[in-house]
């Protein structure tokens, strides 16, 4: 295992407050676009995430009032225009490697999306496993406004299960904006907070997830993917499974000794 602490990203920002890392994009004065550089860091940090003890939660935080304004047009979209399908394709699979990377890091990710939340911002907010939201953030799958299909790094598989196949049909053919109000409505957003509170609360809320039986989260995020292409039965099982090997850990045991002493259990993660 590996700590994270001193992780030093070059192509977007990292801290920890104390078991949560709190990861933002960089360039706020044009609301932090991707880069070919900061997708491929991305995708590597939350390959390492598995492997970190330290790290409990993750916070994806904005930057100066943003989010993300996803692909950023003269250092992505330009050069894309001129590759052959070969580069094409590399390009649009380690895009897709970065939503994987998420899936499979096995900690709990909160998205704290303030303002524009656009392209491929939208789907790392989508990809995380909440999204706290302020009352200004505008999301949008625009890939149809660029030329693209709307099926890009799995929002055809991951967002009809967010909000429905109907409404995410809507958003992903139309490219409109879905502000805080619809998305909280439509259940993309858990909550919406004021701007000045958004990360705040989101680390707050971290912080809970990351004082708790954190194997055991580990389990839930893995069994919350994992069950999509499950068929019931298959999934009652898995989460047997699941559960008894949860049962073997020392939090549960720490759970049960609390509870007889009638005190509040101290969760250490194994």
């Amino acid at each position: 295992m590996t700590d994270m602490a001193g992780h030093a990203p070059t192509h977007f920002r990292w801290r920890m407050e104390g078991a949560v890392a709190i990861i933002s994009l960089s360039r706020p004065e044009r609301k932090n676009p991707l880069t070919f550089e900061s997708y491929a860091e991305l995708r590597d940090t939350f390959r390492a995430l598995p492997y970190a003890d330290d790290v409990k939660v993750v916070v994806f935080a904005s930057n100066g009032g943003n989010f993300s304004s996803g692909g950023d047009v003269h250092d992505i979209i330009g050069p894309l225009v001129k590759m052959d399908m070969k580069a094409l394709l590399a390009f649009t699979r380690m895009t897709g490697d970065l939503v994987k990377a998420m899936i499979h890091c096995g900690k709990p990710i909160i998205a704290a999306i303030d303002g524009i939340c656009v392209g491929a911002g939208a789907i790392l907010a989508m990809a995380s496993d909440m999204r706290f939201a302020s009352p200004e953030a505008k999301t949008a799958f625009l890939f149809t406004r660029v030329g693209l299909a709307g099926c890009d790094m799995g929002a055809c598989a991951m967002l009809p299960r967010i909000i429905g196949q109907g409404r995410a049909a809507e958003l992903l053919y139309s490219g409109r904006v879905m502000n805080a109000e619809e998305g909280e409505r439509w259940g993309f957003f858990n909550r919406v907070i004021p701007a000045e509170r958004l990360e705040a609360e989101a680390i707050a809320f971290a912080q809970t997830l990351a004082a708790g039986p954190t194997f055991a989260h580990a389990m839930t995020k893995t069994q919350l993917n994992q069950e999509w292409s499950m068929s019931l039965d298959q999934a009652i099982e898995a989460e047997a499974q699941a559960q008894a090997i949860c049962m073997q850990t020392r939090d549960f045991e720490r759970a049960y000794r609390a509870f007889v002493a009638k005190e509040k259990p101290v969760f250490e993660g194994d």
